[in-house]
């Protein structure tokens, strides 16, 4: 089994259909995603339709706080841009998308994995890790040897041994890193939608389940045509902006 794991798409299309076309390619035949569907980019419906489409066939999707504010239309402690992106969102979005979005769960375990799209210790305070005292504390709220989030839009490895702290590093592009059986794992998935780590290239992880190997991807994606729509829609320009730098 490979599983392929999409976080933090944000509407944007493009990069989505790039990263199910590449991990299609590479052999993956399970679908996870890790929340914030939507939120800054032009095409919510598209991509809440897309992601309930591989769902129905089997695929596991988790809540984002960009899903659970466009949900409800409440943007409660985001910044100015993301505000206005999420009242737009609501009005593109149907009750039914509504529904499905405000109905995903925070968590969902399979096998020896948890799927969780901020961190495993308080998944409803939206935390962000971005390093390994955050790491070891989502490590420790699970027995699951294997964590997988998102939220933070940058790639990022933890790994934890019995009675040692976590430590972490920065995975290689399209190179895939063995998960020894003796650690705890935590894999924080850079994002399809909206890379933050000088990268603009669309992010997803592979997750080789025969092999017990984690690889990071990153596919190149049409950023102009994606940034054109932000631009029609009159969402903030920074949106558009930012996706040709990965910030």
């Amino acid at each position: 089994m490979r599983i392929a794991f999409l976080s933090d798409i944000h509407g944007n299309k493009e990069a989505l259909e790039a990263c199910i076309a590449h991990a299609q390619r590479a052999g993956a035949d399970h679908w996870v995603f890790l929340g914030d569907l939507v939120g800054y980019g032009a095409d919510p419906a598209f991509v809440v339709d897309r992601v309930r489409e591989l769902a129905a066939r089997g695929g596991v999707v988790i809540k984002g706080n960009h899903d659970m504010a466009a949900a409800s239309g409440v943007a409660a402690g985001m910044n100015d841009y993301a505000t206005k992106a999420i009242t737009w969102t609501y009005d593109e979005l149907d009750e039914d998308a509504r529904v499905w979005l405000r109905a995903l769960p925070m968590t969902i375990e399979e096998e020896d994995r948890l799927y969780v799209h901020s961190e495993a210790a308080a998944p409803t305070e939206w935390r962000y890790v971005t390093e390994a005292a955050g790491a070891e504390r989502s490590l420790l709220a699970t027995d699951k040897r294997l964590t997988f989030c998102g939220h933070i839009h940058v790639p990022q490895l933890y790994h934890m041994a019995p009675q040692k702290p976590a430590v972490g590093f920065k995975p290689q592009n399209n190179s895939p890193v063995p998960l020894v059986g003796s650690r705890k794992w935590l894999m924080v998935q850079g994002a399809v939608g909206q890379p933050r780590d000088k990268n603009p290239a669309a992010a997803y992880g592979l997750l080789n389940v025969k092999r017990n190997e984690m690889s990071y991807m990153r596919v190149p994606y049409a950023i102009e045509g994606a940034a054109r729509k932000i631009h029609q829609a009159g969402l903030p320009q920074i949106l558009a902006a930012r996706l040709y730098i990965g910030r």
